[in-house]
């Protein structure tokens, strides 16, 4: 490996064909064909809109979680507040204070970008953005309905929750990306932390695919 910054470069193919297989109710299944490495390859892959999510700190350094069903793994886990970037044209910093006010009846007013990640790309385009989230008040409760109706809502010391995900005991991947990287970033004095409403290149609708 050449010598320099460690970093995943956003890189530009040409893209031959792409199709939506199956046009699903919340994200897409899409097959393209693009040229690389003197070849034309085909792949399928789940094509998601994004999301995002929020690490909410309060002044004693507890982290804000939800716990609620998901039926894919038959988990009732604890997450952090999260959701899909599926409103046209929202920012998603936006996104994220509407997901925190949404779903624990919260907001914030110091928003700072703590992480960002795939979920899986070999198989799909789904990029998160976990943000942190100070200076916390209450707001007035929304309804909420189907795997949303009965959240549980907890704050937990930031400790804690990096001794239950280093003990295997939650298993949700934002809220052990989101853990982790807030437990480093403190520990360098939050020096990590980026603005809110840096580029995000790594999104789907930011790509440099050439048709």
């Amino acid at each position: 490996m050449p010598d320099g910054l460690l970093q995943d470069d956003v890189l530009a193919v040409e893209l031959t064909a792409s199709d939506v297989v199956y046009d699903g109710a919340i994200w897409d299944v899409r097959r393209d064909s693009f040229a690389y490495n003197g070849t034309n390859i085909t792949r399928e892959y789940l094509d998601h809109p994004g999301a995002v999510a929020v690490l909410a700190l309060d002044e004693h350094d507890r982290v804000l979680l939800i716990k609620q069903y998901r039926h894919p793994t038959g988990l009732r886990g604890w997450e952090l507040p999260a959701g899909l970037l599926d409103v046209t044209g929202e920012n998603a910093v936006v996104g994220a204070q509407r997901e925190l006010a949404e779903e624990a009846d919260v907001v914030a007013s110091e928003w700072a970008l703590l992480t960002e990640f795939y979920t899986s790309p070999g198989g799909s385009n789904e990029a998160i953005r976990v943000y942190l989230a100070r200076s916390v008040s209450a707001v007035a409760a929304f309804d909420r309905t189907d795997e949303e109706a009965d959240i549980e809502l907890r704050w937990v010391p930031l400790d804690e929750c990096v001794d239950a995900v280093m003990a295997r005991r939650i298993a949700n991947p934002i809220l052990i990306v989101g853990v982790l990287s807030a437990q480093v970033a403190r520990s360098r004095g939050w020096s990590t932390l980026a603005p809110a409403d840096l580029p995000w290149p790594r999104h789907s609708l930011n790509r440099n695919i050439t048709a």
